[in-house]
């Protein structure tokens, strides 16, 4: 089934965002009734548009059905700038992968190069958020609009993902199951 048969169903907010991704980048590779999936699509991982959508006030009042994906390394603890940053920068830990979910694919450049500058401790939270405020709003004014252009950093080359430590041995494994079976 065509993507575009597809949404017809779909909330408007949702229909916008997923046919500026078809525009750009064809019919996805996977489809479903709630979801259209792209694979290496441009410089992304992946890029899912879904049929729901988050009201999402930053910077502000809009709707996030687009979420674009790229490997990426983020330091436990830089976990809570991000979060403090922006509501829709998820970072997935073990699978080393970090997105950005919004109307766009330039708002998602702009979230995602954001998160890099706060990672490499280029900008606070603070910065990062007043500089987002600023370019979104230069976006609408027909400005210059840098990091909504492109990702302006390489992500991550190689593995990513972090599994994170071991905490119980196989012989602790072995007990604990051991436990469980006596007490039965």
């Amino acid at each position: 089934m065509a993507a575009a048969d597809v949404m017809k169903t779909w909330p408007q907010e949702s229909r916008e965002a997923a046919k500026l991704v078809l525009d750009t980048y064809g019919e996805p590779d996977e489809v479903s009734e709630s979801q259209f999936i792209w694979h290496e699509a441009g410089p992304w991982k992946r890029i899912v548009a879904s049929k729901t959508f988050f009201n999402h006030n930053f910077p502000a009042p809009h709707s996030d059905s687009v979420e674009s994906f790229i490997d990426y390394h983020v330091p436990p603890e830089k976990f809570s700038d991000l979060a403090a940053f922006d509501g829709s920068v998820i970072v997935e830990r073990t699978a080393g992968e970090v997105s950005a979910r919004c109307h766009d694919e330039q708002a998602n450049f702009l979230a995602l190069n954001l998160m890099h500058d706060i990672v490499i401790g280029a900008k606070t939270v603070e910065e990062a958020r007043q500089y987002y405020a600023k370019e979104f709003a230069d976006y609408r004014r027909k400005k210059p609009t840098p990091y909504m252009e492109k990702l302006r950093f390489t992500p991550n080359g190689g593995d990513t993902t972090d599994p994170d430590q071991r905490m119980l041995s196989d012989e602790d494994l072995k007990r604990a199951q051991e436990e469980g079976k006596k007490a039965e």
